[in-house]
């Protein structure tokens, strides 16, 4: 059975998309739409811009979004997928790819969240650090034990790779927690703020709004949700694991061991970089990976 997977945040690059617009009409088109729905070009920052430019959250996530989703949709016949999950912001790809959102309201929402996060990022200084060689387990203890700020589990990424997320006072004090842990590294990330937190919260309930007056529909196959790492076709469900996500931690290990007991022996990303096909192959080696980009 075929997954396709689609990346978050960090997979941005300078000239990402370029081809598409250029040679293919159906992307062009989709491009051109983008940028009359955003109100700005972002088509320009993407082929020509720089990586300042592109790290701004407000152009990183439709950025990403665009790349991934407009790859789908122009992949015709070859994209027949048996299940999809998305890590982080590219849970947006995956739905809209899988036809629970249509292209413009995903692409509306994806700049509603970015904004909102930007917002929650400026309000609240915060960040997040990578964890390195240590048990699941052992990074949560640490967390919850530390007493400065706010410092949690963000993202699942591998077995033996957490991202923890908070404030820059509960970050440093479980960073230095895990190294004397035995963490091979705990290492700060050059990020805006403190994602899938609870500093996330102003930006949790501004997405809510714009989720709830948005249609979503049934997708074509089951969506593996980060925030539950289970396979979800209800869009209610779906709707409220979305509005979760902000505040909640990403299961990505969880959601591809699911995937695989599935019955998924092949991952295809789409969308910029070569990240989840890494993470995937860690998680388990035995299945095949692929990436189109």
């Amino acid at each position: 059975m075929k997954a396709f997977v689609f990346p978050g945040q960090g997979a941005q690059f300078v000239g990402m998309g370029k081809d598409l617009y250029e040679n293919n009409p159906v992307a062009k088109e989709m491009f051109d739409k983008a940028n009359e729905i955003l109100g700005f070009n972002i088509t320009e920052l993407m082929f020509n811009g720089t990586d300042e430019d592109l790290r701004q959250t407000k152009v990183t996530q439709p950025a990403i979004f665009l790349h991934s989703v407009i790859l789908a949709k122009t992949m015709g016949a070859d994209f027949a997928p048996d299940m999809v999950a998305g890590h982080s912001l590219g849970e947006f790809s995956a739905l809209v790819a899988a036809g629970a959102l249509s292209f413009e309201d995903g692409l509306r929402l994806v700049s509603a969240r970015a904004q909102a996060m930007q917002k929650a990022c400026e309000k609240t200084p915060s960040t997040m650090a990578a964890v390195l060689a240590l048990p699941d387990e052992t990074v949560e203890q640490i967390c919850s034990s530390v007493t400065e700020g706010v410092v949690v589990p963000a993202n699942y990424n591998c077995p033996g790779q957490i991202v923890i997320s908070g404030s820059i006072e509960g970050i440093d004090a479980a960073c230095e927690k895990l190294l004397a842990a035995g963490a091979k590294r705990a290492l700060k990330l050059k990020v805006g703020g403190a994602f899938h937190s609870p500093i996330m919260e102003p930006a949790r309930t501004e997405l809510a709004d714009a989720i709830h007056h948005t249609q979503f529909f049934a997708p074509e196959c089951p969506v593996y949700q980060n925030v539950d790492a289970k396979p979800q076709t209800d869009p209610e469900i779906i709707k409220q694991n979305l509005i979760a996500q902000l505040t909640a931690p990403v299961r990505w290990t969880q959601s591809v061991q699911n995937m695989i007991a599935d019955g998924a022996d092949a991952f295809t990303e789409v969308g910029p970089g070569a990240v989840l096909q890494g993470l995937v192959k860690k998680i388990n080696k035995d299945v095949v990976t692929n990436g189109i980009q």
